[in-house]
């Protein structure tokens, strides 16, 4: 497990000393989620109808754009080589990278959804359980994400065969997280979306680390 640790802290730290990459990621959700309620009018109603929609979405897209960093400075260097012929597990490896992805990229817009979600009259326990579906769902973004960020290591153009890779993964996400707060906007139990999105959670977790590890195995032979 110190492999994970290691490479949690090394990647916070690189994160940490090259702030713009996350700021971009932010300000692209705010600006995002801002610009809906200017071109649909500014209904109380219709505003929280689509609110769920807009915010997954939104929080979707600006996790996408955080992907293509995730290995690629460290395969520019030679750091990537280094660290898959080290001693210990390459998939702990990967795993502590996809984690300080997510503690970077995808906890900051959790942390922000309530706010942002203000502009569209949510109440809140709407606010809650918003906030509380993203916090479920966007670490098996960051971990399907990290699957097509391995295959497309190194290959041209590989943002947009990124996007093709990841996005149909992303769908029973996206769908059932913004479904929890719909069903909790319309009375309904939470029980069955949330269940669903933990299971897709622990299938990512199981999974994708042991498919990005092939990945970049493949990308570097």
């Amino acid at each position: 497990m110190s492999v994970l640790f290691l490479m949690l802290r090394r990647d916070i730290r690189l994160a940490w000393r090259r702030p713009g990459d996350a700021l971009n990621l932010l300000f692209f959700f705010l600006v995002v989620v801002s610009l809906f309620p200017l071109g649909v009018g500014a209904a109380p109603e219709l505003l929280r109808q689509i609110a769920p929609g807009v915010l997954w979405v939104s929080a979707l897209l600006a996790s996408m754009l955080g992907l293509p960093h995730m290995f690629a400075s460290d395969h520019k260097d030679g750091t990537l080589e280094q660290l898959l012929l080290a001693p210990g597990s390459p998939v702990l490896m990967v795993l502590g990278k996809v984690l300080a992805h997510w503690l970077v990229t995808g906890l900051p817009l959790v942390v922000l959804s309530p706010l942002v979600g203000l502009q569209y009259d949510l109440a809140a326990d709407q606010l809650w359980v918003l906030a509380l579906a993203l916090l479920v769902g966007t670490p098996a973004l960051s971990l399907l994400g990290a699957i097509g960020a391995g295959l497309t290591l190194g290959v041209r153009g590989g943002g947009v065969l990124l996007g093709l890779l990841v996005l149909p993964l992303y769908i029973p996400v996206l769908i059932f997280g913004s479904g929890a707060s719909v069903a909790h906007a319309s009375g309904l139990a939470l029980d069955g979306h949330f269940s669903i999105l933990l299971a897709w959670l622990i299938l990512a977790l199981c999974l994708a680390p042991w498919a990005t590890a092939a990945a970049l195995q493949l990308a570097l032979d």
